[in-house]
């Protein structure tokens, strides 16, 4: 069998088993499984099972993913982004949009010191969904905001996403945190500038509220400072120890899992059952990812040895696209799969086949990590199969139509589109801030 034939069967394999609902995991294993046997190499899955235990099991910078989730539940436990949403919240109600720009706010706050899409989406839908309809907000406005923001946690750092990219490329994590920040925080910021303009076109769809509770601006703002310290201070021991290059990906992960952890029993919410809780959860979420990682290693490992990968490759190469235009296809490849497949098989997919057509064009391949990162935060909400409308749509009350959270989100995944443009045309988005700290070329 040749191996274009190889590669056309395993596609279509993966494809029925994801259509007919099954895990993903599952379904990559099982491609892997039946892609040997079709090509009447079943030995090939001996060399699969060592690659596993070699580049997956043995891996220490996968280590950082436990203990970033770890963290991020230490940190919901603790309270803190409950009582800076609240404050936030008194602060901006005479603003028009206020309460969608301090979703925003929180959000991006929350992205750096979480990373997880789920935990953030559900947290800043639990505090802000109900009061923001009960203001009179749009709901899709309303859902359109807390689903978007939620997603900037693969992106900001410390992201689950960016670890795991870095493990698969020759580039360092710290270089993809480093190279993230500013696309991320633009992004966020992008988000907030929409919610201001929609105010001023649009004030019906996002008013001004009065406050409930009469409190000095003054006094407000202290109770901000008080409240946004321990992030802050989560964030300046992960980031801070990973940039200075005091401390690997996962030993900064251990220092922030720590610091959640301090948070939590100085701010008074340490309970057995509560951190038997986050155990039990990380260790869930966690099994979760590295089966994908697994299932995703052994497709692409008999993928390869089959001649699959080399035939997809060659397919590419033989198209002589400029590099922009080729650039432009991958985007838009990993864009069609965002509504399909979550981002972890779009990276542990793709990242085999387009990275070394990338090096090979000699592109700057942390820039093109980072452009496909931003890419990757449409995975999240572009239907069918977005998990940031299923995360909203468990949480909002049944007035809230499944159709509002789609269209809802529709104008900030044409945000994401232009923020990938600006990062197209603009480079030093991406390599300024690494460039500084590491001098990299």
């Amino acid at each position: 069998m040749t191996p274009d034939l190889i590669a056309a069967s395993m596609f279509g394999l993966l494809l029925l088993g994801l259509f007919m609902g099954h895990p993903l995991a599952f379904v990559l294993g099982g491609t892997a499984v039946l892609g040997a046997l079709i090509a009447g190499k079943p030995l090939v899955l001996g060399i699969v099972i060592n690659r596993i235990f070699g580049d997956v099991l043995d891996n220490y910078t996968l280590i950082a993913i436990p203990l970033f989730v770890l963290m991020a539940r230490f940190l919901s436990d603790s309270g803190v982004t409950d009582r800076m949403f609240e404050t936030l919240r008194l602060l901006m109600s005479n603003v028009r949009g206020g309460l969608a720009l301090a979703v925003v706010f929180i959000s991006i706050l929350l992205a750096a010191t979480t990373g997880i899409i789920g935990a953030s989406i559900t947290v800043m839908g639990v505090m802000a969904l109900r009061p923001m309809l009960q203001y009179g907000y749009s709901p899709r406005l309303t859902t359109g905001v807390i689903a978007s923001s939620g997603c900037l946690g693969i992106l900001i750092p410390p992201s689950i996403m960016l670890i795991l990219m870095a493990s698969y490329s020759p580039l360092s994590v710290g270089e993809l945190f480093a190279g993230s920040m500013v696309p991320g925080v633009l992004l966020g910021l992008l988000y907030a500038g929409w919610v201001a303009v929609v105010a001023v076109l649009r004030p019906d769809m996002a008013p001004s509220v009065e406050p409930d509770e009469k409190v000095s601006r003054a006094q407000l703002l202290r109770l901000l400072a008080l409240e946004a310290a321990p992030p802050l201070v989560l964030i300046l021991g992960i980031l801070g120890s990973l940039l200075a290059g005091i401390a690997t990906a996962t030993e900064a992960s251990a220092i922030g899992a720590a610091l959640a952890l301090g948070i939590v029993i100085l701010r008074g919410k340490f309970r057995l059952d509560t951190f038997y809780g986050a155990l039990k959860e990380t260790g869930r979420t966690s099994a979760m990812i590295l089966f994908i990682v697994i299932g995703a290693t052994a497709f692409t490992g008999v993928f390869n040895i089959t001649g699959g990968l080399r035939a997809v490759q060659e397919i590419i190469r033989a198209l002589d696209m400029e590099p922009w235009l080729l650039i432009t296809m991958m985007m838009f490849i990993v864009f069609l799969l965002g509504a399909f497949l979550d981002w972890t098989g779009i990276v542990l997919l793709s990242f085999p086949i387009f990275l070394p057509i990338v090096q090979e064009m000699n592109i700057n391949l942390l820039w093109f990590v980072v452009l496909m990162a931003v890419v990757l935060q449409t995975s999240f909400l572009t239907p069918p199969f977005g998990y940031a409308l299923f995360y909203l749509r468990a949480i909002a009350p049944r007035e809230v139509k499944t159709a509002d959270i789609i269209m809802g989100v529709l104008p900030f995944i044409g945000l994401i589109i232009m923020m990938c443009i600006v990062v197209a045309l603009f480079p030093a988005l991406v390599t300024w801030l690494p460039d500084v700290l590491y001098a990299t070329k």
